[in-house]
């Protein structure tokens, strides 16, 4: 291929990619690349990674990006910080943090030697390093590259400046400043449509809709999400149009509108298949197997929880096990209550009692007040309560023995705030739990159990709680449900050492 029919193909798929269609401008990338040479097929390699990012493809999108920097020339003096940004982006979307923050720090030092006219690669580094701070739930530094951001993006490149003050708006909503959040998305909105970016509208519209639906004003909410699904359907941006499948779905669903709910979730489970995000497969075989519990069809929903732990605990995420774990149980919960008996009470116990052990246990590793409190208060609290009915419900009088003696020994659960007045509903987002290994951190202080727990609450770094043994007998409380616990979901949930109980 010659440079000139070359550089045409770029530019046509470039004009594919500015009117919607994403999958057109794949095509045409790839077409360039396995013909091109040179800065050529780098440049067209470096494309098709960013529309394979941009259609949720991200695992293809990290190794085009490996394999134009590995074939990349010395001199491509702009080309290669933008592929080590364009890189951290599709690391992120995978999950690997480090790499990404890699990726930026390489970017960062070549663009520091960089002249005025890398201003917007400079914008697109400082976005980056503000996703992952994100990521990372470090606000306040986000909120400070973020700011940084935007600056740079008012000097150098004023048709970027939509996308800091979306992740303006991003950090005041995860921090409760709503009313600032929705200021900043209103300008990101304005400022994407003055700059004609039409993907970037609708991404806007899409976040803007689900933060307003996380704090429910669902008639706002609503209008934003259909347009932005109507573009990413018609764009074929298949993972997006999932998420905007989801959360409509999610609405209907919270209208009693069963029907329409299981459509929409049946919707976003095939664009998830079909762009291999498994992770939210697995989150819409759970939102589904509560329709199906609902509607009287238990056997679907065993089926849909069922793959949906296989999927966490193929990847090795436990605490998301658990976490289907108490769904699992609190459906179970709702179909004993509605058949009236206790029949099925032992089963759900099992369930739920070591998946409420090993949700509690998170308080213990996250980094500040604020996750601890939302941890508590979103999952930690509900699964023990949860626990408390069912082992009650069982009959099992040692369980709640061992139950109350565990919280009494650390924090107190709430067993007025059961909730049972209210319809079973899984929260449409729920707070990511830490990474493996994050308990423990140096300078940490060896406490007693119930100490340990006032600890945590306050913030302070502590280990896991330690077990309770029973003075008369050296029964450890809770001993078969924590090995249980720490045996399904591959983590301690205890520190080794042990206490007297009484």
């Amino acid at each position: 291929m010659d440079d000139r029919t070359g550089r045409d193909l770029l530019a046509a798929g470039a004009a594919a990619y500015a009117r919607g269609d994403v999958a057109e401008a794949l095509r045409t990338f790839e077409e360039v690349a396995s013909a091109a040479t040179g800065d050529l097929r780098t440049s067209a390699i470096i494309n098709a990674a960013s529309m394979s990012d941009e259609l949720g493809e991200h695992a293809k999108a990290v190794d085009l990006y490996r394999e134009a920097l590995a074939v990349m020339s010395a001199g491509a003096i702009r080309m290669r910080p933008a592929a080590l940004v364009n890189l951290s982006q599709a690391l992120q979307h995978i999950g690997d943090l480090d790499g990404a923050q890699d990726a930026l720090e390489q970017a960062r030092e070549l663009l520091a030697a960089g002249g005025e006219d890398q201003g917007d690669l400079r914008v697109a580094c400082l976005l980056s390093l503000t996703a992952v701070a994100m990521h990372r739930q470090q606000w306040a530094h986000a909120a400070d590259v973020a700011t940084e951001s935007l600056d740079a993006a008012v000097r150098f490149a004023p048709g970027l400046a939509g996308h800091p003050l979306m992740n303006l708006a991003a950090i005041h909503f995860e921090t409760g400043r709503f009313d600032l959040s929705d200021d900043f998305a209103g300008q990101a909105l304005a400022a994407f449509e003055t700059a004609g970016d039409v993907n970037a509208v609708a991404e806007t519209q899409q976040n803007l809709g689900i933060m307003r639906v996380r704090t429910g004003r669902l008639d706002d909410a609503e209008p934003l999400l259909l347009s932005s699904q109507t573009y990413f359907e018609r764009a074929g941006i298949g993972h997006r149009a999932g998420i905007g499948s989801k959360v409509l779905a999610f609405l209907a669903e919270g209208r009693g509108e069963a029907a329409r709910a299981a459509a929409l979730y049946r919707r976003s489970l095939d664009y998830f298949q079909g762009s291999g995000a498994v992770l939210d497969v697995a989150d819409v075989e759970t939102r589904l197997a509560t329709v199906a519990f609902a509607e009287g069809r238990p056997d679907e929903g065993e089926r849909l929880l069922a793959a949906a732990f296989a999927t966490y605990r193929g990847l090795g995420l436990g605490l998301h096990c658990a976490q289907v774990d108490f769904w699992h149980a609190t459906l179970l919960e709702s179909a004993l209550a509605a058949s009236g008996t206790p029949d099925g009470a032992a089963r759900a116990t099992a369930l739920a009692v070591p998946a409420a052990i090993a949700i509690d246990a998170v308080r213990y590793t996250l980094p500040n007040g604020r996750q601890r409190e939302q941890w508590n208060r979103e999952i930690a609290d509900p699964a023990m309560q949860l626990a408390f009915r069912l082992a009650y419900a069982s009959g099992d009088v040692r369980l709640v023995a061992d139950l109350v003696e565990a919280q009494c020994a650390g924090t107190t659960v709430d067993i007025g705030r059961a909730g049972h007045g209210t319809p079973l509903r899984l929260p449409l987002q729920l707070p990511d739990p830490p990474p493996v290994g994050a308990a423990g951190a140096d300078g940490s202080v060896l406490l007693g159990a119930a100490l340990a727990g006032v600890a945590a609450g306050a913030g302070l770094p502590v280990p896991l709680p330690p077990r309770l043994a029973v003075k008369s007998d050296g029964r450890i409380v809770l001993g078969s449900s924590i090995a249980a616990a720490e045996e399904r979901y591959g983590r301690e949930v205890r520190d080794c050492r042990v206490v007297p109980a009484w």
